[in-house]
């Protein structure tokens, strides 16, 4: 049985996000990800907690 990847820290990748957005708009951002050498999934996720860490309360 495949283990699934390691997050930073050594945290599970284990929970997903599903979203919708127009055919064009994604094919035109995983290629920019492509043209720089990074994923899709990685910006995203870079996303994530750039917003929660800057909106986070407390």
């Amino acid at each position: 049985m495949k283990s699934l990847p390691k997050e930073e820290g050594g945290k599970k990748k284990d929970s997903q996000l599903i979203l919708r957005l127009g055919k064009e708009e994604r094919d035109e951002f995983v290629e920019l990800c492509k043209e720089l050498d990074t994923t899709a999934a990685r910006e995203i996720r870079h996303f994530i907690r750039s917003f929660v860490k800057k909106n986070k309360k407390g």
